[in-house]
């Protein structure tokens, strides 16, 4: 006998709604989700493992049970009844029993999602005359009359891939993600007394006024209501609120009022547990509770979104149900885990894209703090008015009573149909605003993807902008890149809504067919800012930064006479500083020149948050020591309540010069031969070509590294990029994702670096080769050591546009093993990615992973910030390069694209030494489009360069 499960309040937040033992029962005919489930009878239509009966387990997606046919949406999109899609159909039979006690009680059996087209059938006998479309919500059917009470009962369920009804299919099924089948969320029975309550629409507003709507599950005499409001500790909050029902009706209205109640937001996510009786002549018979949370949602025309009255921005994103090993199938652990991660990058919103998630979502941003957009499924498509007003009936009685969620959507891009927008107040007591996701409605603008200067125009309208979509994730690029630029219009204009990033992670799925191999459809599902397993990518820490709710103003390089007074800006909304906690730390670096790379704390200890109200400015004062400044960095770590870290900043004293020599006695030797020089030194030989003035030979202690072929200019732009900066209007297709090489105005002739003459010397024991050139590079200067270290110091000169510049060494890259190197890490930068590093000594060891397909992350190729020194294991030895200023990039090799090369195609470059680096285009905008930080770089004049290299074996 199947166990029964007696609904407590925590149980039943996941249900949506909480009752208390005596009244309501619950028995679990599936498992609760992912990795808690029960094996039912199944056979399936088409695909693997069809047409025989064999088990499975539900809840689930069939495809992730090895049965079917996998099959991502857009492929047909547009189409409801395309040829060639996988439409099997999946039966289901499981056998249980129901108490003889339930023989006085009303039965119903709840399935809170199952895709698509539902048939249920008990001993028999069918649920209901029509089958249920739409696989997102959860529908009920009493089954009272139809069961055998203390017997066995057979349960059958016949669940359909694809609707008959193709409005479904266009909403649900046509679209840029993943089509599954199966009941993929849990299946239960509900033991109701025979007078119960249905469900109950609650209103708890930010002045403490409380209204509530109790509907019955069918018309009742002699009835009433009576509400109990309990704090967190569950205390009694003020009066119990009554309320008597009208006979032959089946709805009672109660309204009340609560003083010094603590408000919900989503920084301070403060929650209250109404406890409601339904009494029959004077008797309870039926008891539930809901979780409640006081808040006020506005939206004041023109002007911006409220919550309690204050003025706020959606520091938000988009959010699929989705984990790569169960497809839509989830559980608890996964669904908070997904709000952690959130709120880790700092954000306070997340819009449900595109359908109702799991409950214990909700509940997860109910406790944690996350504002939500609850969504209408309706990609492109839109459901007719029939199956909508069902479906909008079953998302809204299902989740109204969440405080975490604000907004309703009636679908997205055109996915809604505008008849359902009165359908939402039909059921929603609070009367939330409803959007049209990429339309204005209710006076919110939420245009997609829209370019940065379009953006600047959308905020002339008079309307609140906040787009629903925007900075679209592809690979490493959007979501971080340009979004500083973004965010500091959004943030400073008076009618921004702030916005939502698209989207939270890839939705790879690991295909059952394939040995688990993650499958993002090429470049559709691989839009995240975290991988399918959450694997955090660069931009994670980008939005991290840009969106903490307190800032350290000041520049990263302090003056010498710093006073140790920080400007900080409160950009919470509701939270002051004072709950914060601030720490700082001073910290010496040691480079491997010096035998061992190592961090050294110097002094570190807590400070006194400072006094800053919401929304305002104040001062951090950090005593420091008289010699702070021989400390390489101070970093100050700022956390909230929790003990979360908000961010962490770096900042190094402007006086800070570069470390690199011990001489020793003994002379460098020169060899002069026709072809080369040949300078050795303290085991290091190094060889420089006498008609290029390139290193063409390292050999350290008679082992060769193949450290070769540099210093190369290299200059390239955008290939659809004229010689002023702007877009050739005759580009072709795709142009804009190529960076091409240029050697000067003349394709055809290598003016780059044309060598005039060379020369070598000894001086002070030293070895100096000087070559001089004609063009963009004009002169390089090898100094070789006594003690093996080489100084490399270079002049070019570029006057014009570029998007990559600098030099570089050729180095096999299929010998190369790890990198360490001190500097801003540990993820790679983009010209118009700059944050979300922080300045350390960081090492990973080589990998190349192949965007969308593996996920690797920190990766090892790219470009890098402030660095000072790297150092590179290799098969044949240590090749140690560090840099004089701080001013330039380290550059790794090259970064690697996806498959399709819908990003970016940059000229390989080994290691180098750049002045320019490149930006990184979204999906849909390309570099020129995403603002003032990924334009091309105008180089003006010489650049002189030094950098030290040395080897090791």
């Amino acid at each position: 006998m199947n166990n029964i499960i007696y609904k407590s309040a925590y149980m039943l937040a996941f249900l949506g709604w909480s009752m208390l033992a005596q009244n309501t029962e619950i028995q679990y005919l599936s498992g609760k989700g992912y990795q808690d489930t029960k094996e039912w009878e199944f056979k399936v239509s088409d695909g693997r493992k069809s047409g025989e009966w064999s088990t499975i387990n539900v809840p689930s997606v069939w495809e992730q049970e090895g049965f079917g046919k996998y099959q991502y949406g857009i492929r047909f999109y547009g189409k409801p009844f395309p040829e060639g899609i996988a439409d099997e159909v999946g039966y289901y039979k499981y056998k249980f029993t129901v108490p003889k006690s339930w023989e006085s009680k009303r039965i119903k059996i709840v399935f809170d999602g199952s895709m698509t087209d539902t048939k249920v059938r008990i001993n028999g006998r069918s649920t209901s005359d029509d089958e249920h479309q739409g696989a997102f919500y959860r529908f009920k059917y009493e089954i009272t009359d139809l069961l055998k009470y203390g017997k066995e009962n057979l349960l059958e369920v016949t669940v359909s891939k694809e609707s008959k009804n193709a409005s479904v299919n266009l909403a649900e099924r046509r679209a840029d993600y993943w089509n599954f089948g199966g009941i993929f969320r849990p299946v239960f029975l509900e033991a109701l007394p025979a007078t119960h309550m249905d469900y109950t629409s609650l209103k708890a507003e930010a002045d403490g006024e409380f209204q509530a709507n109790v509907f019955l599950g069918s018309a009742a005499n002699n009835t009433s209501v009576e509400i109990n409001v309990l704090d967190q500790r569950g205390k009694k909050v003020g009066a119990t609120i009554k309320a008597n029902g009208i006979n032959g009706a089946d709805k009672i209205h109660l309204e009340g009022q609560f003083d010094d109640i603590k408000q919900w937001t989503a920084e301070t996510p403060n929650l209250y547990t109404a406890e409601i009786k339904l009494l029959e002549n004077g008797k309870v018979v039926h008891q539930l509770t809901e979780t409640i949370g006081f808040r006020t949602i506005e939206i004041r025309k023109g002007d911006g979104i409220y919550v309690n009255g204050q003025r706020v921005l959606m520091k938000g994103v988009n959010r699929h149900s989705f984990w790569p090993e169960s497809g839509r199938t989830l559980n608890k652990e996964l669904n908070y885990a997904d709000v952690r991660l959130i709120k880790e990058m700092n954000m306070n919103a997340v819009r449900l894209s595109h359908y109702p998630p799991d409950p214990e979502f909700l509940q997860a941003c109910d406790e944690l703090g996350l504002y939500v957009m609850d969504e209408l499924c309706g990609w492109h498509g839109h459901y007719d008015d029939a199956v909508g007003k069902k479906l909008v009936k079953e998302m809204v009685t299902r989740d109204l009573n969440h405080p975490s969620i604000i907004f309703w959507s009636n679908g997205n891009e055109g996915g809604w149909n505008t008849n359902l927008d009165n359908q939402f107040d039909v059921w929603d007591l609070q009367k939330r605003p409803v959007l049209h996701p990429q339309q204005e409605h209710n006076g919110v603008e939420t245009m997609h993807y829209r370019s940065y200067g379009e953006t600047l125009e959308y905020f002339r309208d008079d309307n609140i902008f906040m787009p629903t979509e925007y900075l679209h994730g592809l690979y490493d690029g959007g979501h971080g890149a340009g979004f500083d630029d973004y965010w500091e219009v959004m943030r400073k204009h008076p009618r921004s809504g702030g916005g939502y990033l698209w989207v939270f992670a890839d939705e790879g799925i690991a295909r059952t067919d394939q040995d688990g191999r993650i499958d993002n459809q090429g470049n559709y599902g691989a839009d995240g800012i975290v991988g399918p397993h959450h694997e955090k990518e660069g931009s994670f820490f980008t939005v991290k930064e840009v969106w903490s709710p307190v800032m350290i103003m000041e520049k990263p390089e302090l003056p010498t006479d710093f006073d140790g007074i920080f400007t900080i800006e409160n950009r919470y909304d509701f939270t002051n500083t004072n709950t914060c906690t601030f720490e700082y730390e001073l910290v010496s670096f040691t480079s491997p020149l010096n035998g061992k790379a190592e961090r050294k704390t110097i002094k570190k200890g807590s400070l006194k948050a400072p006094n800053i109200a919401p929304h305002q400015k104040g001062e951090l004062k950090v005593n420091l020591p008289i010699n702070w400044q021989d400390a390489d960095v101070l970093y100050i770590k700022v956390t909230n309540a929790e003990g979360e870290e908000l961010w962490t900043w770096d900042f190094v004293c402007d006086s800070k010069k570069s470390k690199v020599r011990n001489a020793i006695s003994v002379d460098a030797d020169l060899d002069e031969t026709d072809n080369e020089f040949k300078i050795s030194a303290n085991g290091t030989e190094v060889s420089i070509d006498k008609s290029s003035g390139k290193l063409t030979k390292v050999i350290q202690n008679g082992n060769i590294i193949s450290l070769t072929n540099g210093p190369k200019i290299i200059m390239a732009r955008r290939s659809d990029r004229t010689l002023d900066g702007t877009i050739d209007p005759k580009f072709l297709k795709g142009e804009d994702r190529i960076y091409k090489e240029f050697a000067c105005w003349d394709e055809e002739v290598n003016c780059s670096e044309n060598l005039l003459d060379i020369s070598a010397k000894k001086e002070n024991g030293n070895v100096i080769v000087e070559a001089n050139y004609h063009g963009i590079l004009q002169k390089v200067i090898w100094t070789v050591y006594t003690d093996g270290l080489i100084q490399l110091d270079y002049e070019y000169e570029y006057n014009g546009v570029v998007d990559l510049a600098g030099v570089y060494f050729d180095y096999p890259e299929e010998k190369m093993k790890a990198k360490k190197w001190l500097g801003d890490g540990p993820y790679r930068v983009w010209q118009n990615r700059l944050k979300g590093t922080m300045l350390d000594i960081w090492e990973n060891d080589y990998n190349d992973p192949i965007p969308g397909e593996s996920f690797n992350y920190p990766e090892f190729k790219g470009y890098f910030n402030n660095w000072q020194w790297a150092e590179f294991t290799t098969e044949e030895g240590n090749i140690y390069i560090e840099n004089k200023d701080t001013d330039t990039y380290l550059g790794v090799y090259s970064p690697r694209d996806g498959r399709d090369a819908l990003l970016y195609t940059i000229p390989s470059t080994g290691i180098a030494v750049l002045d320019v680096i490149p930006p990184a285009r979204n999906k849909v905008n390309a570099t020129d489009l995403i603002g003032p930080s990924s334009q091309p770089k105008w180089l003006s004049g010489l650049q002189k360069r030094t950098v030290y290299l040395k080897f090791k074996k």
